[in-house]
């Protein structure tokens, strides 16, 4: 990233309020630097050459101790503001990259979600010294550097020209150093998403190993992540230090160069002690600014690496979005035709010629790699098809098709049930009502019709009862039957069921069956994801989907067929947590 990156301004507007607060503060504080050196060398002038009494020197002590104040308080309004800005920004970053990684659809977040979870959380985090250190100094070097130089210039051309020859050798040698520390902090990013997306693989498979009495298995690959992310960590930091030292020597020289040949000067009368004292005061805050630059950059190292990985996401292409208002779903026709997606030198689903009618429950069946989840990802307008088209036909008998309609008026018709549902931390009331207000009457009788009040009954805090993340506290069955009663409660027309029935007992599968009809019966439309023959049996239609091998000639046609499909890629990104452990 750029030491300002435009991007940075258009996709974080707190970033813009922000340079403009800076740039006036920093042109006041520059003002004050150089009136303070003025007041300094007003009070000890007269004291040196006239054997002036502080009595006598009081009004330049006043406009110094006045003008030490005055920045004191700005330099803390800045760092307050600075604070503030930084965590708007940031937050303003994370709502921009979650919403075009939602934008990117399941196949993208298949393979990044990890990564990205990583950097809205940890990644970004370290933008904070960015705004609150870095960006304030830049816009110091700006305005107090020029304006110095300026004064120093009319007082003592000579010192000023000492300057200006020596200022270009601290921006050189940020470039050398700049470089090499931007490459660990690059390196250290990728480190920490790589130790943070094993990490949640890891403990996702957690209870897996622990079944099988290998949670102690990873413990090695762990601790070797760790090392690795401590040892770039520790380069960066050396990196830093080191560019420190070469800074601050620099910048001392030059200061000392100056400071020589003005005490020169005083020392054969050539100049005053006014002039000389405020070049000599001056002189240093020439080269603060740039020193502050330098040794900040690698503060903020780490949050520009992670800006660069928020613009690369943010700049990831996605696919055009329709603006026409979805027909009503409860009256439309959804037809497939000839429909495929391209996988990994298959297509599936292969020619998948369907119709969804209003009020049915259709079942997708066929083995797995078929395509079924692909089917419904497509129906929901999260994936385009490579071959085919999603029509819809609403009352008007006119067909539309699926990508020219607004993806909010699509989604506000479809209720969509997998097989982990999303369940927050919180009551389990607040997880059925999802922030909509419904009375009593209606919880208990959606409850009542999904099964789900045998469940609440039990709780010990029925309706108020707090549950986990992901549902702890309740079981498989149990929270299958809290999505049900959610989805129940949302008048929406269609429902998309993932195997609802999945790893369920024979009774909990039983009321999830009955919940299926009571949902049919209250006029909803019902596409289900499924392999047992007791859902199959309740469908009204069912729908076949099936893969087929892609030619030579569809690859050479689809080069996306020759992709790492999303199962692949998961396979690759896959810690080998057991790696060496296995006798």
């Amino acid at each position: 990233m750029k030491p300002l990156d435009r991007r940075l301004l258009t996709y974080a507007r707190a970033a813009r309020t922000y340079i403009v607060f800076i740039t006036v503060t920093g042109t006041l504080l520059a003002v004050l630097v150089i009136a303070q050196a003025m007041a300094i060398a007003g009070a000890i002038t007269p004291v040196i050459t006239e054997n002036k009494t502080l009595s006598q020197v009081r009004t330049p002590v006043l406009a110094l101790v006045t003008i030490m104040v005055m920045r004191a308080i700005l330099t803390y309004i800045n760092r307050a503001y600075a604070h503030r800005a930084a965590n708007n920004a940031i937050i303003e970053l994370r709502q921009a990259v979650l919403d075009r990684a939602t934008q990117l659809g399941p196949r993208w977040l298949a393979h990044k979600s990890a990564d990205t979870v990583t950097l809205v959380t940890r990644g970004l985090d370290d933008l904070g010294p960015y705004f609150v250190a870095y960006l304030p100094q830049l816009l110091m070097t700006l305005t107090v550097t020029p304006l110095a130089l300026l004064v120093m210039l009319y007082l003592d051309w000579s010192s000023a020209l000492i300057a200006i020859l020596t200022i270009p050798l601290i921006p050189i040698f940020m470039i050398l150093v700049g470089k090499l520390t931007q490459e660990y902090a690059d390196q250290k990013l990728k480190t920490m998403e790589k130790l943070g997306s094993q990490l949640l693989d890891l403990i996702a498979g957690l209870p897996t190993l622990k079944a099988l009495g290998r949670e102690w298995a990873p413990a090695s690959h762990v601790h070797r992540l760790g090392r690795t992310h401590a040892r770039t960590t520790m380069q960066t930091l050396r990196v830093a230090f080191l560019s420190g030292a070469i800074l601050e020597f620099i910048a001392t020289l030059s200061v000392a160069l100056v400071a020589v040949k003005v005490g020169m000067l005083l020392v054969y009368d050539y100049v005053e002690l006014f002039p000389a004292l405020v070049v000599i005061m001056l002189a240093p805050e020439v080269y603060l600014p740039l020193r502050e630059v330098g040794k900040n950059f690698h503060a903020s190292a780490d949050g520009v690496a992670a800006a660069e990985a928020a613009f690369e996401i943010l700049e990831e292409p996605v696919r055009h979005e329709g603006e026409a208002e979805a027909p009503d779903l409860t009256q439309a026709e959804v037809v497939l035709n000839d429909l495929s997606v391209a996988a990994r030198g298959t297509w599936a689903p292969a020619h998948l010629s369907a119709r969804i009618t209003p009020g049915s429950i259709t079942a997708l069946v066929g083995p797995s790699g078929a395509g079924k989840t692909t089917t419904v990802m497509a129906l929901l307008g999260l994936l385009s098809p490579t071959r085919g088209s999603i029509a819809v036909t609403g009352t008007d008998g006119r067909p539309v098709d699926l990508s020219t309609l607004s993806r909010d008026s699509w989604w506000s018709q479809i209720t969509w049930v997998p097989q982990a549902p999303a369940i927050l931390p919180a009551t389990v009331r607040e997880n059925v009502c999802e922030e909509v207000t419904y009375s009593q009457q209606q919880l208990d009788d959606a409850a009542r019709a999904t099964g789900f009040d045998s469940v609440v009954a039990d709780l010990p805090q029925g309706w108020d009862t707090f549950i986990g993340h992901g549902g702890v506290g309740l079981s498989v069955g149990q929270r299958q039957r809290l999505a049900l009663t959610r989805a129940l409660l949302v008048d929406k027309p269609w429902i998309i069921l993932d195997e609802p029935t999945a790893h369920l007992d024979a009774v909990t599968e039983s009321q999830i069956l009955t919940t299926i009809d009571t949902l049919h019966t209250y006029g909803r439309t019902l596409i289900i994801i499924a392999h047992r023959a007791v859902v199959i049996e309740r469908a009204t239609h069912v729908i076949t989907v099936e893969a087929a091998a892609a030619s030579d000639a569809d690859i050479e046609q689809y080069p996306q067929l020759s992709e790492t499909t999303v199962e692949q890629l998961r396979l690759q990104a896959t810690p080998r947590l057991l790696e060496g452990e296995i006798a």
